[in-house]
């Protein structure tokens, strides 16, 4: 607040412009703890999706993986790498959202390309059940990862606002209501000074 004090002209224009100053911060806090509540609530929902989706990827990870096990041990190693021969790889597509001025993912689009008809297929029913559930697990996957993306940037813009709210609530605003107050003090300081001044002159011509 020096700076500022250097900055702010004497007299009724400098409470003028502190008076403003202040005025516009504590709108400014105003409108930050609203876009902050707004945050939370909006976090809170992304972190529920967040663990319902990671749950739900596991889950799919843990019975892909089952299936698997039990088709490498009906056809061994080189049925999973035949069955493997000749897939596409999945593609994963990104829908962007804005939350308060926070940009996030907000879904996925994942394309898992079927089986072509030139590839072997599975040598046992566990691998076409692990092939499958694989797939699920990739979609699961990706909508985690967007999930956990979307919480994790909202979450770092709820640190980021609370942050400028504390600064405004406890260090700008009471050192602008402090200064405005010392220029208060001093203008009334200076009123009473020429309110004297005046009298003193007013008595001198008389006499």
């Amino acid at each position: 607040m020096t700076g500022a004090r250097r900055r702010t002209p004497p007299g009724r224009a400098g409470r003028l412009r502190l008076r403003h100053s202040l005025d516009v911060a504590v709108r400014g806090a105003d409108l930050l703890e609203q876009k902050l509540r707004i945050l939370r609530s909006r976090h809170q929902r992304l972190l529920r999706a967040e663990e319902a989706a990671a749950r739900a990827w596991r889950e799919l990870l843990a019975e892909a993986e089952v299936w698997l096990l039990r088709g490498l041990l009906l056809g061994g190693e080189g049925a999973l790498g035949s069955a493997a021969a000749g897939l596409g790889h999945a593609e994963v597509t990104i829908h962007w959202t804005v939350s308060m001025g926070v940009r996030h993912p907000a879904s996925v689009a994942t394309s898992v390309p079927a089986r072509p008809p030139t590839a072997a297929a599975p040598s046992n029913t566990a691998l076409v059940h692990a092939e499958a559930v694989y797939a699920r697990a990739v979609r699961a996957a990706a909508e985690y990862a967007a999930a956990h993306a979307a919480a994790e940037l909202v979450g770092a813009e709820v640190l980021s606002t609370r942050h400028r709210v504390r600064a405004l609530r406890r260090h700008w605003i009471p050192r602008l209501r402090e200064t405005l107050d010392q220029a208060d003090l001093a203008l009334e300081q200076a009123e009473h000074e020429d309110s004297v001044r005046r009298r003193w002159a007013a008595g001198t011509t008389e006499r």
